[in-house]
């Protein structure tokens, strides 16, 4: 039998075993979601995902080795096409603010419901930004004072139409149709966003905007 084409294979990196089996028995409680590798520490979990290539690494911040950052940065920096969800206990602003640097696709605590991480796996699978909706107003606070330096020059009448699309959680195939342009314009349209909000992830870019009044706060579509 050929395996479900829509089926979401993940990497789970952790270093306590009986987080990894909670986290794992509630993942795999969703039909759509199944658990192809686990990690005890971050230098096993970036072999696994050269190994196994996984559509999301769900990744805790403290591992022995290298962190959950370390790995995320890894990911970034070879390019790798994986989703990446820090889900972690820590909500302190050194990691927030680490998270928002390398790039990751969501932040969410541990303290989250299953369903919630859940839905955070599905939507860092599409290609969305998640937040755990207890940080954001750290990580407001956060963009807020290090927003010195101004943005390169302002956006665009059609660069705020993308920026509020990728508010809205949409891919850029979505924000594509919406807004009958092309994907490759739209995201040549996020790289110069990027660019003047000296941003590294879709979620640093929302936050810069928001906090500069660029953006209102997004309700979720």
């Amino acid at each position: 039998m050929s395996e479900n084409p829509n089926l979401i294979r993940v990497i789970l990196a952790d270093d306590h075993a009986v987080v990894r089996q909670g986290i794992r028995q509630f993942l795999e409680s969703a039909p759509d979601i199944r658990v192809v590798a686990e990690a005890k520490d971050g230098e096993e979990a970036v072999g696994l995902i050269q190994q196994v290539q996984p559509d999301v690494a769900v990744l805790d911040i403290q591992m022995p080795k290298l962190s959950g950052i370390e790995v995320a940065r890894q990911i970034r920096a070879n390019r790798w096409p994986v989703g990446i969800l820090i889900l972690t206990s820590y909500d302190d602003d050194p990691f927030i603010s680490a998270v928002l640097k390398v790039g990751a696709n969501g932040y969410v605590l541990k303290t989250a419901s299953p369903q919630e991480i859940i839905c955070a796996v599905r939507a860092v699978r599409q290609g969305k930004s998640v937040l755990d909706a207890i940080l954001l107003p750290k990580v407001l606070a956060l963009i807020s004072q290090s927003r010195t330096i101004p943005p390169v020059e302002p956006l665009t009448d059609r660069e705020l139409e993308v920026l509020g699309e990728v508010a809205r959680g949409f891919t850029n195939k979505v924000i594509g149709i919406n807004l009958n342009i092309s994907d490759r314009t739209v995201q040549g349209h996020i790289a110069r966003i990027f660019e003047k909000l000296q941003a590294n992830s879709r979620t640093e870019a929302v936050m810069r905007a928001i906090s500069s009044g660029l953006l209102k706060t997004p309700e979720h579509a």
